[in-house]
């Protein structure tokens, strides 16, 4: 059986680590490279790293900042913001990461994600979908939050799958810093639809709403950030109390 994995993110704005509450009101968290290096030491099992201002500000990813976090750990490392090209990917692979997360390059340019799947493999591409339920429809938006667009959640999520994607990291708006648990109906019904393994994202409070999103919310791994950086609750506590309810992680 798959082991679920535990993914601390980095969301980086200004060279800082931030966290907001659905997606505003950021606040500082700390240095992206220290934090990276403690997570890797602490049993995280892949860490995110999310440029959340580069397709805001149209530019790309920066470069300094994913070769420094790529020395300090020695496990997956996801990196995100501003990819938009095959080029873009290769200088981050190059840089040290090893996978790449799109998200409103690939709404914008669907064919995007076959590109890189052809290219560097389904295993290395990571389709990011930030969505808000609106009057029952999960309607998914760009550009940081932003920006809403007439796609739902679940006809992309399939579209992403078909064209390459080799999982999907989904981050539900709604409850996106609030503490309250993650979008584990959603979670579930993407579980089911897609065979593509489902990161679940946005809501993390607790440890029982880690339990809850691998036992109802059928994810294949959960995300958070505040929690984590803040030292609410610690990777190896909460990796302890999994295995208890019989929820297989690497310990």
């Amino acid at each position: 059986m798959l082991t679920k994995r535990i993914i601390p993110c980095l969301d980086i704005k200004n060279g800082r680590t931030v966290k907001g509450v659905n997606f505003v009101d950021l606040r500082d968290a700390g240095d992206p490279v220290e934090l990276a290096k403690q997570y890797a030491l602490k049993g995280a099992d892949e860490l995110i790293f999310l440029d959340i201002a580069a397709t805001l500000e149209n530019r790309k990813t920066m470069h300094d900042m994913v070769l420094k976090v790529a020395e300090q750990v020695n496990i997956p490392f996801t990196v995100g913001g501003g990819i938009s090209s095959i080029a873009d990917v290769d200088t981050l692979l190059q840089c040290g990461a090893d996978k790449v997360s799109i998200n409103s390059s690939a709404v914008k340019r669907p064919e995007l994600i076959n590109e890189l799947a052809n290219k560097f493999g389904s295993q290395c591409v990571v389709v990011a979908i930030d969505a808000k339920n609106i009057n029952g429809n999960w309607t998914v938006h760009l550009a940081g939050g932003t920006i809403p667009t007439e796609l739902n959640l679940f006809d992309w999520a399939k579209e992403v799958e078909q064209r390459g994607a080799g999982e999907i990291l989904f981050t539900s708006m709604d409850n996106d810093g609030t503490k309250d648990g993650f979008a584990n109906e959603a979670l579930a019904k993407l579980s089911q639809e897609l065979n593509i393994p489902i990161i679940a994202s946005g809501g993390a409070g607790t440890i029982q709403h880690f339990i809850d999103t691998f036992k109802n919310g059928k994810s294949d791994a959960a995300l958070a950030a505040s929690v984590f950086h803040f030292g609410e609750i610690p990777i190896s506590e909460l990796k302890e109390v999994l295995k208890k309810e019989g929820i297989p992680v690497r310990i």
